[in-house]
C-alpha cells in the first residue's frame, strides 16, 4: 500500500514522503495512529493544505520525545525468564515483552517502538533502542535473568551462568530444542515432539555412558 507520511518515521522517510509499506503495517499501525494517509489524490491535496501545521506538530512531538528520552536513556529494566545452566532461555524475549517491562517501569511505549534486530535468547544485559520519534532514539538496558537476585548480580557485572561439560552441553541443547517446539504458543506436531524427546534421551544416555567410563 502507498501512504503519505504525516511525520518522520525512522528509515521510512520524512513528512510528506509517499512510501510503499505492507498492508498490515499500514492498517494496523500507520493509519489508525495518524502517522500516515492513504496516497490518494484527495489526500495528497489535503496534505499539502495542512503541511505547515503538520510540520509544526512534528516539531512539537520531537520536543516531547526529547524530554522523555533524557529520563529514559540508559535506564535498566528487568525481565524474568527461565533458562538452562548455560544461560540459554526456554523461549525468547520479544519486543512486546520489552515494551511491557519499560511501561511497567514508568515509561509508556508501544512494542513497535522497540527496535530489536533479533529476539533475545540468552541471559544477560542487552542494549535495546526505543524509537520515541524518528529522530529521537534512546537506548535502554534489558536485564534478562532467572530471578531478581540474579538480575542484581548481573547488574554488578557477575556471570550467573555455569560452564558445562561437553556431555552436559549436548543434553542441554537437546532439551532446549525440544522446548523450542513450544515457543510462541505453537503446538508441535507429534512427529516433531517425538524427535525432540528422542534427542533428549540420546544425549542423556551419552552423558551417562561417559560418566560410567570416567
Amino acid at each position: 500500500m502507498q501512504v503519505i507520511l504525516l511525520e518522520r518515521l525512522g528509515r521510512l522517510g520524512q513528512i510528506g514522503d509517499v512510501v510503499t509499506v505492507k498492508d498490515g503495517f499500514a492498517r494496523n499501525f500507520l493509519l489508525p495512529h495518524g502517522k500516515a494517509l492513504r496516497a490518494t489524490e484527495a489526500n495528497r491535496k489535503h496534505f499539502e493544505s495542512e503541511r505547515a501545521q503538520l510540520e509544526a506538530r512534528d516539531l512539537e512531538r520531537k520536543g516531547e520525545a526529547e524530554t522523555v528520552a533524557k529520563r529514559l536513556n540508559g535506564q535498566s529494566f528487568i525481565v524474568i525468564r527461565q533458562a538452562g545452566d548455560n544461560g540459554q532461555l526456554y523461549g525468547s524475549v520479544s519486543t512486546r515483552d520489552i515494551a511491557t517491562a519499560v511501561t511497567e517501569g514508568g515509561f509508556s511505549i508501544d512494542r513497535r517502538q522497540v527496535q530489536l534486530d533479533r529476539p533475545i535468547k540468552m541471559l544477560g544485559l542487552h542494549e535495546v533502542r526505543v524509537a520515541l520519534h524518528g529522530e529521537v532514539v534512546p537506548h535502554v538496558q534489558i536485564n534478562v535473568a532467572r530471578t531478581q537476585d540474579e538480575a542484581a548480580r548481573q547488574a554488578r557485572g557477575e556471570d550467573v551462568t555455569q560452564e558445562l561439560t561437553e556431555e552436559e552441553e549436548a543434553a542441554e541443547e537437546a532439551r532446549l530444542a525440544a522446548e523450542g517446539l513450544f515457543e510462541e504458543g505453537a503446538a508441535p506436531e507429534e512427529e516433531e515432539l517425538a524427535e525432540g524427546e528422542t534427542a533428549v534421551e540420546e544425549a542423556t544416555e551419552n552423558a551417562e555412558d561417559a560418566e560410567k567410563s570416567s
